[in-house]
């Protein structure tokens, strides 16, 4: 879900050919990992572990995104253990995870159990057509730990970061017209310049007949919602971290759950057991004082709580919803393996915020 995603022209591909793609890839990962496939909405990220696959969805409905060598992965996985800790009383972390996808431990497939995947949240679940697009936020997608050499090649790849602050990673956006998905890969994020930056968002929201300007405007409003927790708060940097955007593309409802919930109490059940998560957990070493040890914990606010009936019925709820409202849109921050403490506001990242939120402002004037 960082950078360096797979390449994809920009094509216009049915769905059925997606879906048969998708089958065929995951009768080969159902024999690798305990029933996992390839996740089909991935629009950029790092692809590794068995058979380079990147993030896999879990038979339950959540995505496994596998842990990146250290430091990146063990610092990401501290980050979420942390901001999703039990016992966490933190004010500005509790905020935040309302902006996060919902975390639900590590997770390790039986046949690799070498391999630690975070469980996590998949935000494009409810949607029928999800219209997904990966945006990375900041001045700069280098830390401040990162070598000469690697920061004269992450500038390399959009001079221009420091000035628009945020680059498009891709985008995977549903055509009425054809019912079929048009996609675009980070080459065409960095093609984009400060004249046709305003036009290349656009094309995120439409649908081959119309601008959706519904979702627009309610991507704007969760975005403020994000830069109002950015500066309420001090302690945290983020660098080479990115907004997950998706609205519904189907004209008629949002997606009724495939899924149950992940089950809390058993999520392991299809890997190892989790005291082996944690003994590993707790024997990695970290390169910053970012990492607190904190105890690792399943699913730290229980915000799945209740029972399936309750959960059947708020589903069928969000069903009825009709697009101009909340649910027709979601927008989360991910990727977080270059997340470090601070004592002052983030301002590269804020000042990405703000200029994505004033092109999508653009956008709607039009």
């Amino acid at each position: 879900m960082s950078a360096d995603g797979q390449i994809m022209d920009s094509s216009s591909r049915t769905l059925e050919k997606l879906e048969n793609e998708n089958n065929k890839n995951g009768s080969v990962k159902q024999v690798l990992l305990d029933g996992c496939v390839p996740f089909s909405h991935q629009v950029a990220g790092h692809k590794c572990g068995i058979n380079n696959t990147g993030v896999l969805q879990h038979p339950d409905g959540t995505i496994l995104k596998q842990l990146q060598a250290p430091p990146r992965g063990p610092r990401e996985m501290n980050f979420y253990t942390q901001v999703f800790a039990k016992d966490c009383t933190d004010k500005r972390l509790l905020d935040l995870q309302q902006h996060l996808p919902k975390f639900y431990g590590t997770w390790m497939p039986r046949e690799s159990p070498h391999e630690l995947y975070l469980k996590l949240e998949d935000v494009t679940r409810r949607f029928l057509r999800p219209c997904i697009m990966d945006v990375k936020i900041g001045r700069r997608s280098y830390d401040p730990f990162a070598s000469k050499e690697k920061r004269e090649e992450q500038i390399s790849k959009y001079p221009l970061m420091e000035e628009i602050g945020f680059l498009l990673l891709g985008m995977r956006v549903y055509q009425i017209h054809s019912d079929s998905y048009i996609t675009h890969d980070q080459f065409y994020g960095r093609s984009l310049r400060k004249d046709t930056l305003k036009n290349g968002l656009s094309r995120f929201f439409h649908n081959g007949q119309e601008l959706q300007r519904h979702a627009v405007s309610l991507i704007i409003s969760k975005i403020r919602g994000i830069l109002r927790w950015f500066e309420s708060q001090t302690q945290l940097h983020f660098y080479a971290s990115s907004l997950l955007l998706v609205y519904e593309g189907s004209p008629y409802t949002t997606n009724k759950s495939k899924h149950k919930p992940a089950d809390l109490a058993t999520e392991h059940q299809q890997g190892e057991p989790q005291s082996k998560a944690l003994n590993f957990q707790s024997s990695l070493t970290h390169s910053h004082p970012y990492c607190h040890n904190v105890q690792h914990e399943r699913n730290a606010n229980r915000k799945h709580g209740g029972s399936e009936k309750e959960q059947n019925k708020e589903t069928g709820m969000r069903d009825k919803k009709q697009f101009g409202q909340e649910e027709a849109v979601e927008v989360k921050m991910i990727d977080f393996a270059h997340v470090f403490p601070s004592n002052s506001p983030d301002e590269s990242y804020m000042y990405g915020l703000r200029n994505l939120l004033s092109t999508l402002e653009q956008i709607l004037k039009d």
